[in-house]
């Protein structure tokens, strides 16, 4: 069975399941796209290894494997979504360590935050894609294109939770999004950025 390679096209909040989020991730040499349903935090992780301007005081879980495997010489090659059974999918971390190389079984949500961090390339096989693959149009594909890495296009939120920033200055908004980052609120820290570039830039 051939593979086909994934990018990462997207994140949205997920109108049938509280609590979840579509990972959206779109095949590099076609137009099929291939939704995963995921939880917040993975969705969060994910979001936060694709957004460089914003950086967790702590690691993250990811965070840490990724600082294990360094110092131990362990490097994630590929991943692998490799089979789709009553809804799930099951993917595999490639690894390789002193040139042997080691396949485990993991999450395909954080087989996906885990590539992010080590710019590992996302594949799955062609049976997969014509079983669950669709083609899907994001919120905006204009602005997606223009920055594609943006939180604000990553995470598509419930309207119900849009927050407004316009009563603040913009010493203000710096000041809340030190506080959010600290307290580890990356949800609230990316609308804050947002609001700052929303000024900054006109």
């Amino acid at each position: 069975m051939s593979l086909v390679r994934l990018n990462i096209k997207g994140i949205s909040y997920s109108q049938t399941q509280s609590g979840a989020y579509a990972l959206v991730l779109s095949e590099v040499k076609g137009s099929r796209t291939l939704p995963i349903v995921i939880g917040a935090f993975e969705a969060q992780s994910i979001a936060i290894a694709l957004e460089k301007e914003i950086k967790p005081p702590r690691p993250l879980t990811h965070d840490l494997f990724k600082t294990f495997a360094d110092r131990f010489h362990i490097i994630i090659k590929q991943v692998i979504i490799h089979k789709l059974v009553d809804g799930v999918f099951y993917s595999s971390l490639i690894c390789e360590r002193d040139k042997i190389e080691e396949i485990i079984d993991t999450r395909t949500s954080d087989a996906i935050a885990l590539a992010t961090r080590f710019n590992a390339p996302i594949f799955t096989y062609e049976n997969i894609l014509d079983k669950a693959g669709i083609y899907l149009k994001m919120k905006d594909s204009s602005s997606i294109e223009e920055d594609p890495l943006s939180i604000e296009n990553l995470i598509e939120e419930p309207v119900e939770k849009e927050t407004t920033f316009s009563v603040f200055t913009i010493k203000q908004l710096n000041e809340k999004l030190n506080e959010a980052i600290q307290q580890e609120d990356y949800e609230l820290a990316a609308n804050i950025r947002d609001e700052i570039n929303k000024r900054t830039s006109k």
